[in-house]
Formats: C-alpha cells, sequence, structure tokens
C-alpha cells in the first residue's frame, strides 16, 4: 500500500490536533508559531496549509507542487528568533524541518493503524521511505531521513523525551483547542477534537497541556470509527484531498478583469 492510498483517507484529520501539539512541543517550533502564527484569528490555518502542503506533494501536478513548495518556503523564510530571544529558532533549521514531517508521518500511521489495522512489513517499510518527500519538499536533505522503521523509532523516543511545554507554547495551544473564532461547525466539533487529541498524545504531553481525558469515552469513539469509517464511500473519504488541490488551483488563477460597463446610447 503506497503513501498515496494511506494520505488519501479523511480520517487522518482526526490526527491534526496531535500532529500540531507534537509540533509545538519542540521549544524551537513552538516559539516559531507563537512569534509568527495568530491561531486566535485564523485557528484553522496551520492545518489547512499543511494538508494542502501534503495533498499537493502526493497526489499534485508538478505546477501544484512546484507552487505550494514556494508558498511554503516563502513564508518559513522570515521565521527567525532575534539575538535576544528566550529560545533559538530558524524555520530553514533542517532539525526542525525533520521534526514536522516525523509527526505528520507517526501521526498517519497511528491514525491508519486505530482504524484499519497494522500494515505489512514491507508495505509499512515502503510507506515510510515515501514520507520523507515532506521533509525533502521543506528543504531537508534526504539522508537526515532515518533509514528504516527501526531507526525511526529511536529517533522518535529520543525527541519525544526532550519535548516541553512553556507558558507561551501553552497558550498557543488555548488557541487551537479553545478558539474564539472560526465557523460555527468548527467550535462545536471541538470538544470531540479535543478527546481525540488527548487520547493520540503522549501521557506526559497530554498533562503539560492540560487536557483532560475520558478514557472510556475515547476508547468508544475509535472502537466505532474503526467500525464505520471503513465502510464509507471511498469518494466521501477522499473528499478533503480534492476540495484541497481545487481551492489551490482557484487561488492561483489571477482574478478576472471586470469589463467597463456599457454606456447607453444617446437617443
Amino acid at each position: 500500500m503506497p503513501l498515496a492510498d494511506i494520505g488519501d483517507e479523511a480520517i487522518l484529520l482526526a490526527g491534526g490536533g496531535r500532529a500540531i501539539l507534537l509540533q509545538l512541543a519542540n521549544p524551537a517550533v513552538g516559539h516559531a508559531v507563537a512569534d509568527h502564527s495568530n491561531f486566535a484569528a485564523d485557528p484553522l490555518r496551520r492545518l489547512r496549509n499543511t494538508l494542502t502542503f501534503v495533498y499537493a506533494l502526493v497526489y499534485g501536478t508538478d505546477e501544484q507542487k512546484a507552487r505550494m513548495t514556494a508558498l511554503v518556503n516563502a513564508g518559513h523564510r522570515p521565521v527567525r528568533s532575534v539575538h535576544d530571544s528566550a529560545v533559538q529558532y530558524d524555520a530553514a533549521d533542517a532539525r526542525l524541518q525533520l521534526w514536522v514531517a516525523a509527526t505528520l508521518y507517526d501521526t498517519a500511521i497511528r491514525i491508519r493503524e486505530l482504524t484499519f489495522g497494522p500494515l505489512p512489513d514491507l508495505e509499512a517499510e515502503a510507506v515510510y521511505r515515501e514520507y520523507a518527500i515532506v521533509g525533502t519538499a521543506l528543504g531537508m536533505p534526504a539522508e537526515l531521513w532515518p533509514a528504516d522503521r527501526a531507526a525511526f523509532r529511536s529517533y522518535w523516543e529520543d525527541q519525544v523525551q526532550q519535548l516541553r511545554v512553556d507558558d507561551r507554547v501553552l497558550a498557543v495551544s488555548r488557541q487551537l483547542l479553545y478558539p474564539r473564532t472560526g465557523p460555527l461547525w468548527l467550535r462545536a466539533a471541538m470538544p470531540l477534537a479535543r478527546l481525540v487529541t488527548a487520547g493520540l498524545l503522549p501521557p506526559e504531553l497530554r498533562v503539560a497541556y492540560e487536557l483532560p481525558l475520558n478514557e472510556k469515552r475515547y476508547a468508544r469513539v475509535m472502537r466505532w470509527t474503526a467500525r464505520i469509517y471503513p465502510r464509507l464511500p471511498r469518494r466521501l473519504r477522499s473528499w478533503p484531498r480534492r476540495h484541497s488541490l481545487a481551492a489551490l488551483d482557484r487561488s492561483s488563477r489571477p482574478a478576472a478583469r471586470r469589463a467597463p460597463p456599457r454606456r447607453r446610447p444617446r437617443p
């Protein structure tokens, strides 16, 4: 099963909160987001941009890939700490690019296994190798991606031990998890999103982010998801990918010029 099959599943959206919170808990990423992003104004922006970026890399045309990669890299270019920042960061740092790609891979595989069961080893290894494209598109050297899943697991466990949630990162997470703006459907869905995110996070991070977890309810939600979601029509399950790429195409079209109003002939 190639990456294109796994990445097409809408259920991966359920892991969006987990991936973002894992990214933020790396102090360099967390402070970069705190300094240069505004979740309060647009709580969906980071998730939407990340999804479109990944969809373009895996399913897009050459033009879509180039456009989205250029947009992301242009957005990252000014993201650098000043000399007296408490935490130093640079969005061009390959180690941070590796961490972001790692959170997307680990979260996608976690959601996939909870919903469909684990992949056979050969397929799982092939998918893992393909996921390096997320990091390399950001500028990460290909050799930085751990050689295989065993090496990745060692890298992952080491990185998780170094994650920290300070007051600034906690404040950003509050804007994400308890949005005061955005569409009504988003705010209505947040209790369920917080439950799933809490259940997917490592226990230490869940506590650090002050996320309560009703374990019985979480287990029930995931159990019913595994029963119902695989039976949904494939077209419905792939809707986010089609929608994201269509939106990318629309955003790249030049605005149509309005024709000047016609003058009525004088009688």
